[in-house]
């Protein structure tokens, strides 16, 4: 079943709105007619509904009944070193699938790519956009955000914001996911910080301790950064009951 996001005006009574790329995209591509049915998401809800008219470049959805949420309990913001190459649309889709609420890149120290200014709107665009579809094709109510990127300072600022923090990192010896998992079992807002290639600095590690983030393994082998916070949202997920 097709899936397609409302607009601004969200749910009237038991009508909705296509956004305007959805609607363009449900007539001039997927031509469909009025009577066909789809999942519509509003307001961070999902529903079931047909096409009820279309006209003047607007798509009407009726509304037949809320479906179950997909979103997870567990709201997860990834802070992920900036990779190299196409690996970060690769991040971004895949966190998004997981059911990440956000991905925010940050400039380490040992980051190959620095992105500032235009070229760093540039590419949260075409990110925002990867995550965009990644969120209709699975079935999220909630879009992940992906901002702008971000340097280390702002990251030390940001952590204490959150419920818990975490920076899985290949020396941390002794404290697992799911010793964390123990130790916090009401936790609804997790930080999770990804290094880039090169890894991270015992520095960088340092000051992330001191601003609240604790030190987890991931185990004895030493993931790739594109791995590494995929591995670790599965893990927590599942450990908080989000797999379920």
């Amino acid at each position: 079943m097709h899936r397609f996001y409302a607009d601004e005006r969200g749910v009237q009574g038991e009508t909705a709105y296509l956004c305007e790329e959805d609607a363009r995209h449900a007539t001039r591509v997927l031509r469909m007619k009025t009577g066909e049915a789809c999942e519509l998401f509003a307001e961070g809800c999902r529903f079931s509904g047909e096409i009820s008219s279309i006209g003047d470049g607007e798509v009407a959805v009726h509304i037949t009944g809320e479906m179950p949420s997909t979103e997870a309990k567990l709201r997860i913001t990834l802070y992920q070193g900036l990779p190299k190459a196409d690996k970060m649309e690769l991040i971004v889709q895949k966190a998004t699938e997981l059911g990440a609420a956000q991905v925010v890149p940050v400039a380490m120290s040992r980051c190959v790519v620095q992105l500032d200014g235009k070229d760093g709107r540039k590419k949260q665009e075409r990110w925002q956009k990867i995550a965009r579809e990644a969120c209709k094709q699975s079935g999220r109510c909630d879009m992940l955000q992906v901002t702008e990127p971000i340097s280390f300072k702002q990251l030390l600022a940001k952590l204490p914001e959150h419920g818990a923090a975490i920076v899985p990192w290949e020396d941390a010896r002794g404290y697992s996911l799911s010793r964390f998992h123990a130790d916090h079992p009401d936790v609804t807002d997790l930080a999770i910080v990804i290094g880039p290639e090169g890894g991270m600095s015992e520095d960088e590690v340092a000051r992330m301790k001191e601003a609240v983030c604790l030190s987890v393994t991931l185990g004895p082998r030493i993931l790739r950064t594109e791995t590494a916070g995929l591995c670790a949202m599965s893990a927590l997920f599942c450990l908080y009951g989000d797999m379920e």
